[in-house]
């Protein structure tokens, strides 16, 4: 049996480098700049207690939130059909498969092959040595000493995480993009209904008025006039139309499917809205928002970075064997123990002098983790700031509510009133006109302030999580 042994230990360098093996380990620091969070979110009364957490609106799932089934059913085929978070997915397995090949990594590299060596040699005339038939199983293993492989293998698991979380973001986005444009639709339609009201009751004010004109009463201004608003509210209806059928289609693009009819199960002012809501404490978003939760594993990934980096300073110590057969024919592999060979071979390897590049690499490192850092505060800051925007708005707007449905029904009072006295004389045709046209703004409006609340509940919805924890 031949056999074969070169090993080639630096123990040299292997010593120097073991003085320096304490510095590589405790590179692993806390972040050095912790984002400090307020108490509580500017808008909201109270820190909700600590025993009141299950019932936080970050954790209820989207169906809980939103109970209006067609717009359930729109979410669910947003949610499986929608282009954008297919994408997301496949950054998910794209990662994956990354992390997948780096868990492999402290393993040793196996290959096998055969090899057909013919050497020919030449002394005033070329000459022909024995040919030599060699079939071999290498494998090569790198010792991960200075944990450089598992630092590797650390980083591309924050980042794979990080894609996860990129599509629960890509999601929460969704559902409330999907519940936006939903709700829009039901304003359109609550004001097409105002609209097309109006119009009957424009009609009816025109033929009293055409009455009182061939009986004398008014003169042919007041009929101008009353046609003229007749005429405005006519041409609303088909830009309400065309802008429904334009937000259906924009629902059905979100949805992943052909322009098509959105289906409604109810009206704007039948559309159930949740006011009891609980937003926790701003500390929450360290673990409900998946952007924030994003930019956290960046921050870990970029560690890991600078401890790989720093591992490059150090030595690599692979170990490499190789085993087979050989022989001058290939019909003599089989003859054992004579055509085993075997061979291992170690190597130290001390990077001494590159350049530069290996420092550079170094300090580049620490500046992206520093920069992962500053952009992990940043994303708390502007979670925070969301969620407190969408308090007040939601405060704001349905203080604003309450107003419009007050004045709304005042207007539509003083309208029945105008028409009585118009019938009976005591009032004129320009009185009628302007209460006439201030009921039906105000009533756009109450329909926009209604839109506007349901939009800051989806709004809510997302800046606190969206339900994906």
């Amino acid at each position: 049996m031949k056999k074969k042994t070169n090993i080639f230990l630096l123990t040299g360098l292997f010593s120097v480098a073991s003085l320096g093996m304490a510095g590589c380990s405790g590179s692993r620091e806390s972040m050095k700049h912790e984002p400090t969070v307020p108490a509580a979110y500017r808008g909201t009364p109270q820190v909700v207690p600590v025993a009141a957490e299950r019932s936080v609106t970050a954790k209820l799932p989207y169906k809980s939130f939103f109970t209006d089934s067609a717009l359930q059913a729109l979410i669910d085929t947003s949610l499986v059909n929608n282009l954008d978070l297919q994408v997301a997915v496949k950054n998910i397995d794209f990662a994956q498969q990354a992390f997948n090949a780096a868990k492999l990594g402290t393993l040793p590299a196996v290959t096998a092959g055969i090899q057909d060596i013919r050497s020919y040699s030449s002394d005033n005339g070329v000459k022909k040595t024995p040919q030599e038939y060699i079939a071999s199983l290498s494998a090569s293993w790198e010792l991960d000493i200075w944990g450089k492989i598992r630092s590797k293998s650390e980083s591309l698991l924050a980042s794979s995480l990080k894609t996860q979380e990129v599509a629960k973001a890509v999601r929460t986005r969704l559902v409330a993009d999907v519940a936006t444009g939903y709700y829009n639709l039901l304003m359109l339609d609550e004001q097409l209904a105002v609209s097309r009201k109006n119009l009957a009751l424009a009609d009816t004010t025109l033929k009293m008025i055409q009455l009182q004109y061939a009986a004398g009463l008014v003169n042919g201004l007041a009929i101008k006039q009353q046609e003229a608003v007749r005429e405005s509210i006519a041409a609303s209806i088909p830009l309400l139309e065309q802008n429904i059928a334009v937000q259906e289609n924009a629902l059905s693009t979100l949805c992943g499917k052909m322009p098509g009819t959105i289906v409604r199960n109810h009206t704007l002012f039948n559309a159930k809205v949740t006011d009891n809501v609980s937003v926790g404490v701003p500390a929450l978003m360290l673990q409900n928002r998946p952007d924030v939760r994003a930019a956290e594993l960046v921050v870990r990934g970029a560690y890991a970075d600078v401890d790989e980096a720093g591992a490059t300073f150090y030595p690599s110590l692979v170990v490499t064997a190789q085993g087979g057969v050989s022989a001058l024919k290939s019909s003599d592999w089989f003859s054992v123990p004579g055509s085993l060979f075997g061979v291992l071979q170690g190597s130290l390897l001390q990077p001494l002098f590159q350049r530069g590049q290996l420092n550079a690499n170094y300090e580049q490192s620490k500046i992206k983790q520093e920069q992962a850092e500053l952009a992990f505060r940043q994303s708390v800051l502007k979670a925070v700031a969301e969620v407190s925007d969408a308090l007040v708005r939601l405060e704001k707007v349905k203080a604003q509510e309450n107003l419009a449905e007050e004045r709304v029904a005042t207007l539509q009072k003083a309208v029945d009133h105008a028409g009585m006295l118009f019938q009976s004389g005591m009032a004129t045709y320009l009185e009628v006109i302007v209460v006439q046209g201030n009921a039906l703004a105000a009533e756009l409006v109450l329909a926009d302030l209604r839109r506007q609340h349901l939009v800051s509940m989806a709004e809510l919805y997302r800046a606190v999580g969206g339900g994906w924890l």
